[in-house]
């Protein structure tokens, strides 16, 4: 049957998929955990720091388990955070090349394993944005070189391979690149303060799609929400 009402913007953080990336030790799991009732993914060390909720995840299985588990809904979880994206679709890749019994996935035909890889990451990641979960997905950050017809740029991007970049791109409703900003103290020395970029320009890669936030952020999460939570058009 054909929708006879709008369906309406997306407000609520549980149906909101974001990416975030940076260099590292900026803040990126510290920020994240402070998401309502978060539950980590983790496909890397690095959360020692943290006291976190936390399923340690060493292969495709792993994360398969944990999503199915996740999809139950017997927990307390609101925010389901995977931190890297990168290992994940590592741990993808693998998965596929190990059922093909190829070392790697330019050995299968026809770019059989290329299709069989986007499809399982597509597959995943589409099933944990429909649950009625926050989702998180962490990477890191690294400069490319853009030729246009201006002339060569460099770009801050995530470090996702091309193929699983285009994916999750597309997935998420925000790409946050968090940065640092420069600025001048009282005795007019630089400093640098952690800000979180929402839009996108030619030097790096960001994104909002729901419209709801600033160009620029503090690095901090209930501001985040604040600006979130905000009337977008209270002032228009």
């Amino acid at each position: 049957m054909l929708p006879t009402a709008k369906t309406p913007p997306k407000t609520d953080m549980a149906d909101i998929s974001v990416l975030l990336y940076s260099q590292p030790k900026l803040g990126k799991s510290t920020w994240c955990s402070q998401a309502d009732g978060a539950l980590f993914l983790a496909t890397e060390a690095g959360l020692n720091h943290l006291e976190t909720y936390q399923v340690p995840i060493a292969s495709w299985d792993d994360l398969l388990n944990a999503c199915a588990d996740i999809a139950k809904g017997e927990h307390q979880f609101r925010t389901i955070v995977i931190d890297t994206i990168d290992n994940a679709y590592r741990f993808c890749v693998e998965h596929v090349c190990r059922q093909l019994s190829i070392a790697h996935e330019s050995e299968a035909s026809y770019g059989r394993a290329y299709g069989m890889i986007a499809n399982e990451f597509t597959r995943v990641l589409t099933k944990l944005s429909l649950l009625p979960y926050g989702l998180y997905l962490i990477s890191h950050a690294k400069q490319e070189t853009v030729e246009t017809r201006a002339g060569t740029l460099v770009r801050t991007v995530p470090t996702l391979p091309e193929k699983a970049r285009k994916i999750v791109l597309g997935l998420v409703d925000l790409i946050l690149y968090l940065d640092l900003e420069p600025y001048k103290d009282d005795q007019g020395e630089t400093q640098f303060r952690r800000v979180i970029r929402t839009k996108p320009t030619t030097t790096y890669e960001a994104g909002d799609r729901t419209g709801r936030l600033p160009d620029t952020l503090p690095l901090d999460y209930p501001a985040f929400l604040e600006a979130f939570d905000a009337d977008p058009f209270k002032d228009q």
